[in-house]
């Protein structure tokens, strides 16, 4: 039904409250950067009525850290629209800190604990090659 997929990639050896935090910032940076990605409200059989939520179904996968370099390094130079989480921004509290650490590093010093594409199915599918559904 898409020709897009959309790919999540969290480091597997991360805490939980890390890679749920991680996932929910990456996924808003697909949503934010992608027009029409989001549906309609929702609504129950009495009338109450819920946020809209994303119309594209998602993956969500894990990878040893080794793997997740590759995986960046495949998106960039694939010129993949990444979302991006590094681990210094773990110790951030606010997008302006989030963005002046990203812009710290160059692409090869950051150390990525997770990121997030949509593209074309069959890009995504080499692109995130070698990590693993999420258990």
């Amino acid at each position: 039904m898409f020709d897009t997929k959309i790919a999540i990639v969290v480091r597997e050896d991360l805490a939980t409250w890390q890679k749920l935090n991680v996932t929910a910032f990456l996924t808003s940076g697909i949503v934010g950067a992608n027009e029409g990605l989001v549906g309609e409200r929702y609504e129950d059989a009495t009338g109450n009525t819920y946020n809209p939520l994303v119309v594209q179904p998602m993956i969500v996968l894990s990878a040893e850290a080794d793997t997740l370099k590759t995986i960046y390094r495949r998106a960039m130079e694939r010129g993949a629209r990444l979302s991006l989480y590094i681990e210094d921004m773990f110790a951030t509290g606010h997008d302006a800190a989030n963005r002046a650490a990203v812009k710290q590093y160059a692409p090869e010093a950051m150390n990525v604990v997770g990121l997030a594409l949509r593209e074309d199915k069959k890009i995504v599918d080499k692109i995130t090659k070698g990590a693993r559904m999420h258990a």
